[in-house]
């Protein structure tokens, strides 16, 4: 109905040519507007975003999550501090070095699978949410990474490095290396406000 009123509209407001005769000998001609309509199948609809839930367990390993990550940092210097101490004595190691980077790898360890369980667990719980996707995925990568360089520097590395200076130096360098891209999978969140 509408457009049959706008095509009327259309047809009354055209301009008429009232003094130009058609060699037929008709009368004056009547220019004709098209109208365009745009009907609904011509628009292209907009897609709601899709609703994922999450349950009420998300948000609790998320907590626990980001709590025992505070942990991180302390724990490295710690592991840092002792480790160091260690690598420069040799063979003669100080109690309190040998103690502490003990129970700083424990630490470690427990922090490490804590965290992985709960990161990973919530990883795909939200793998349906599209907001935040990449941020998420590098920084899994980069814990996933730095998890097994601590899991081949502790287990494989740790028992070799009290008998051997080549071994202790690639200790040193595996975890090291393991500390810069478990902070740089830490940088990610700090920086994505997550």
């Amino acid at each position: 109905m509408i457009a049959l009123q706008l095509a009327v509209t259309a047809l009354l407001l055209a301009p008429v040519d009232s003094g130009v005769v058609r060699a037929d000998g008709a009368g004056p001609r009547v220019a004709v507007a098209r109208v365009a309509l745009a009907t609904e199948s011509d628009t292209t609809p907009r897609r709601r975003p899709r609703a994922v839930e999450v349950s009420d367990a998300y948000a609790l390993r998320l907590r626990i999550h980001r709590y025992a990550s505070y942990t991180t940092i302390p724990l490295f210097a710690a592991q840092s501090i002792a480790g160091n101490q260690l690598y420069q004595s040799g063979g003669s190691d100080p109690a309190w070095a040998k103690t502490l980077h003990g129970f700083g790898a424990g630490g470690l360890a427990a922090l490490f699978t804590v965290n992985t369980v709960t990161g990973v667990w919530n990883l795909w719980e939200s793998r349906g949410v599209a907001e935040g996707r990449t941020v998420r995925l590098v920084h899994s990568a980069l814990m996933l990474a730095s998890d097994a360089g601590f899991t081949y520097a502790g287990v494989k590395l740790g028992p070799e490095a009290t008998r051997s200076g080549a071994k202790r130096q690639e200790h040193r360098r595996v975890a090291f290396i393991s500390m810069g891209t478990a902070l740089a999978g830490y940088a990610t969140m700090l920086v994505a406000n997550r």
